[in-house]
């Protein structure tokens, strides 16, 4: 059952989600990540005004959030989406390790106005990386895995 309070939140996401629309700064998502009843990070879809791909709502979110906490993680928190995540921002919430996340609109109303990321997950499933809509080239470097078993044998690395 959704209380007022989750209610509340999501109302502030979608309301981030208009005023970036309207701004034009980019497509209409909004995000909000609250840590108990203090909205910690919020953002809206930034992608035209920064001219970066990966501004999406949740990104610009996630990334006010840690910088106010001062903190790469959001566990103890809860994320207000007002769209399913894509495939980016759904990795990047997971990687942030949030409480939960909650969204309005699915990703079938976003390909419903355009923002459809099933070509994305389709591009996951093609095992040979060379017959990718952006073809893949994997070069063995045996620099690469020596910073990896650096890495291994590092004894103050910090695991997240």
């Amino acid at each position: 059952m959704i209380t007022d309070r989750e209610k509340h939140f999501m109302y502030l996401a979608i309301e981030e989600s208009k005023a970036g629309m309207e701004a034009g700064d980019g497509g209409p998502f909004g995000c909000v990540i609250v840590r108990g009843d203090e909205i910690i990070g919020r953002g809206h879809n930034r992608v035209l005004c920064s001219n970066d791909p990966t501004a999406h709502a949740e990104i610009v979110a996630i990334r006010d959030a840690c910088a106010n906490i001062g903190n790469f993680q959001l566990s103890g928190c809860e994320v207000f989406c007002s769209c399913e995540p894509c495939p980016m921002c759904f990795g990047a919430l997971y990687w942030a390790r949030p409480d939960r996340i909650f969204f309005a609109n699915t990703k079938r109303d976003a390909a419903e106005i355009g923002f459809d990321d099933a070509f994305i997950y389709g591009q996951l499933e093609i095992g040979d990386y060379k017959a990718r809509q952006i073809p893949m080239v994997k070069m063995d470097m045996p620099e690469a895995l020596m910073v990896f078993k650096k890495w291994i044998e590092m004894p103050n690395k910090n695991l997240y």
